[in-house]
C-alpha cells in the first residue's frame, strides 16, 4: 500500500459524488506507543478525545481550526484529515465537491501522543461517514498504517483499549489485550515537541543478542502484568530497544523518566517522546498530580475507547458504517488483519 494513495482507484467517471451539506462529527482518542518494551508494536487508547466535524460544500476547502498547532497547519487539501479523507472517499468510490473542516485541536503535536494517528484515523472515518458506507476496522487500520507508517498508533485509535499490532503472513494483525479495569495513566507533557523522524533516526541498525533477549521477555510480561497483575508493570517496562539511544535527544523528558522509575513508577517514554506515560493503578497515580517536574504539564487519564462517529444520525451512518471495536477490556484474541505494512 502506498502512503498515500488508495487501496484501489475507482474510475473517476463511475464516482458517486455527494451532494453539499451533507455532514458527519467524529471522535478520536489520543494514544502511547511502545509502552517500554512493546516497540513498534504496542499502543494504547487513552481516555483523552478529539472532535472533529467535516462537511461537504459545493467548492473548495474551507479549514477552521482552533488550540494545539493551528497556526502551524495548512489550510488546503494537504491538512492531513483532509488527505485522509480524499484516500477513504477516493476508495470506496465517491468523490466531493469541496469540504468544510472544524475542529478544536486538544491534542499536543509532537509530543509522543498519536496527534497524527488522530487525524488520520478521524479522516477515514469521517470518508466512511460521509459516504454512508459499511467500513470494517481492518479497512480503516490498512491505510491508516498506509499514510502513518507504522501500526501501533492507529491500531489504538482504530480498536481502542491495549493492541498489539504485528506483520503477519497476511498484512498488518492486530491482538487486543486484555486491560485491568484499576489500570490508568498519568503523563508528563513538555512544552517542547520532537518529530517522530527525528526520533527513530537515532536508533541503531542492530543491537546486541542480550538486549533483544531481555526487551521480548518483558514484552511477554507487559501483557500480563496489563491483563492480570498491574504491580508487575515496573518490571514489565523495562526497555533495552530504543529509549536508552533516544535520550540524547529529549534530556529532560529521559531524566524525568528514570526519576520517575527511581520513585517505583512504571514510566516509559510515550512513543517517540517527549512525552513521558506511567502506567499503574489509577488510585496510586493521583499522587503524581502534585509531582513537581519544571517544563512539564501533567494529565491523569483512563484507558480510552476507540474512535467513532458521533452523527448527525442520517440512516445509513449510524446503521451502515462500523464504528465499534471489540471492548478494550475483552480477553486477548485473535489477529485482525489488514493491509500491507509497505
Amino acid at each position: 500500500m502506498s502512503s498515500k494513495e488508495p487501496t484501489v482507484r475507482p474510475d473517476p467517471s463511475e464516482q458517486r459524488l455527494l451532494s453539499a451539506g451533507r455532514s458527519v462529527t467524529v471522535e478520536v482518542p489520543a494514544t502511547s506507543a511502545n509502552l517500554g518494551p512493546g516497540f513498534d508494536c504496542c499502543g494504547l487508547a487513552l481516555d483523552w478525545r478529539e472532535r472533529v466535524n467535516l462537511a461537504v460544500i459545493e467548492q473548495g476547502y474551507r479549514i477552521e481550526l482552533s488550540g494545539e498547532g493551528a497556526a502551524e497547519l495548512p489550510r488546503d487539501e494537504s491538512h492531513l484529515i483532509i488527505r485522509s479523507v480524499l484516500v477513504g472517499l477516493a476508495d470506496l468510490g465517491v468523490a466531493t465537491p469541496g469540504l468544510w473542516l472544524g475542529c478544536r485541536n486538544t491534542i499536543p503535536h509532537g509530543r509522543g501522543l498519536g496527534s497524527s494517528s488522530a487525524a488520520i484515523v478521524a479522516g477515514l472515518l469521517a470518508a466512511a461517514g460521509l459516504a454512508q458506507t459499511r467500513v470494517k476496522p481492518d479497512w480503516l487500520l490498512g491505510h491508516a498504517n498506509a499514510i502513518e507508517g507504522h501500526p501501533d498508533n492507529v491500531a489504538a485509535a482504530v480498536y481502542g483499549g491495549f493492541v498489539l499490532a504485528y506483520e503477519g503472513r497476511n498484512g498488518i494483525g492486530v491482538a487486543q489485550g486484555h486491560v485491568d479495569p484499576a489500570i490508568g495513566a498519568a503523563l508528563f507533557i513538555p512544552e517542547m515537541s520532537l518529530a517522530t523522524e527525528a526520533a527513530r533516526g537515532l536508533l541503531p541498525e542492530t543491537v546486541p543478542h542480550v538486549d533483544a533477549a531481555a526487551n521480548s521477555g518483558r514484552a511477554a510480561l507487559l501483557v500480563h502484568a496489563m491483563a492480570a497483575e498491574p504491580e508487575l508493570l515496573y518490571e514489565a517496562t523495562h526497555d533495552w530497544l530504543h529509549q536508552g539511544y533516544r535520550g540524547v535527544a529529549m534530556p529532560r523528558s529521559y531524566e524525568l523518566m528514570k526519576s520517575l522509575r527511581g520513585q517505583g513508577y512504571a514510566a516509559v517514554i510515550s512513543g517517540a517522546g517527549p512525552s513521558v506515560l506511567v502506567l499503574g493503578r489509577q488510585a496510586d497515580l493521583v499522587a503524581l498530580q502534585d509531582q513537581q517536574a519544571s517544563g512539564f504539564s501533567v494529565r491523569l487519564s483512563g484507558v480510552g475507547s476507540a474512535a467513532s462517529i458521533l452523527g448527525p444520525e442520517l440512516p445509513g451512518v449510524r446503521d451502515h458504517t462500523v464504528m465499534e471495536s471489540p471492548d478494550a477490556g475483552a480477553s486477548l484474541r485473535g489477529p485482525t488483519r489488514s493491509g500491507k505494512l509497505r
